[in-house]
């Protein structure tokens, strides 16, 4: 029923509930799990009241991508012993987004991830990864509480 689930993880509480829950399901359905961090790079309009060379923008995606890969090996180590197929990528833009298409570009089956993330304040302005993704995702969205 779900060969290939999408679990996008972003170093949270609920982020590694979801894991969990993704790693029971998958291992019932014999599923492939595609987890994913994304990052979103510095270039949000904030920014902009701030005058911020290109290098220490490009510095501060970095430092973001290094993060990002951190996240996705403590993820792996999460998933040892998993007995299917795993992949892990790492993603640029806004979350939802990049998690809606790469469902679409790997045609998953469904899309597990955390009710919260670590976005904070954020989340209040411009609505939640979990809620964008359950409301535009075209398969099945598990929001893990």
């Amino acid at each position: 029923m779900y060969s290939k689930i999408i679990v996008p993880v972003d170093g949270s509480e609920s982020a590694w509930r979801a894991l969990e829950n993704a790693k029971a399901i998958g291992e019932k359905f014999s599923s492939e799990l595609i987890v994913v961090n994304v990052v979103q790079p510095y270039n949000n309009a904030a920014l902009l009241a701030v005058p911020l060379d290109h290098s220490t923008i490009a510095q501060g995606n970095s430092d973001l991508e290094r993060i990002g890969d951190k996240v996705l090996e403590m993820a792996k180590e999460r998933l040892q012993g998993y007995p299917y197929p795993l992949e892990f990528c790492l993603e640029t833009g806004h979350p939802s987004e990049r998690i809606i298409a790469l469902s679409k570009k790997l045609g998953a089956d469904a899309i597990i991830l955390g009710s919260r993330g670590l976005s904070g304040i954020a989340e209040f302005f411009l609505g939640s990864v979990s809620s964008k993704v359950s409301q535009y995702a075209e398969v099945p969205v598990l929001i893990v509480k």
